[in-house]
């Protein structure tokens, strides 16, 4: 399985917990990604560059999405080659610089639209042998 990009849909609880430019994001409105109510960006796995992203435009994201996150692994044509078996956030993927515990999206993005403390993660695959194991990746069918 190739993976190049990861794909985020989280449902955010509170859009405050992020500045955008150096000002509080109070209504959601200044987020860059932001569909609806969930926040959607594509980040290229090898460098940590959130796809699409603003010129210029600085992030400091600490969103709390618990359990309302769905998370997929893309292929280099951006077609869904795997999805996260937990209902946790991913941290190795979503938390660079500070630990999220599950519940949390953390990153900080800079005007060049790459995360900072960005580190490619390891990509462990689900057994699939137990149903009720919830971490690793799966994949889609």
């Amino acid at each position: 399985m190739q993976a190049t990009y990861l794909e985020v849909c989280a449902q955010v609880r509170y859009w405050e917990d992020a500045t955008v430019n150096g000002a509080e994001d109070t209504e959601g409105t200044l987020i860059p990604a932001r569909v609806n109510e969930s926040w959607r960006p594509v980040i290229r796995l090898a460098d940590g560059l959130v796809m699409d992203w603003p010129q210029g435009t600085t992030a400091d994201i600490h969103y709390k999405v618990c359990d309302a996150g769905e998370y997929w692994l893309l292929d280099d044509e951006r077609k869904r080659v795997a999805k996260w078996a937990g209902f946790y956030v991913p941290g190795d993927f979503l938390c660079h610089g500070d630990n999220g515990y599950g519940d949390y999206i953390i990153l900080k993005v800079g005007a060049d639209g790459l995360i900072e403390k960005y580190r490619a993660p390891k990509i462990e695959m689900n057994c699939g042998c137990d149903e009720d194991d919830q971490s690793g990746w799966a994949l889609v069918a």
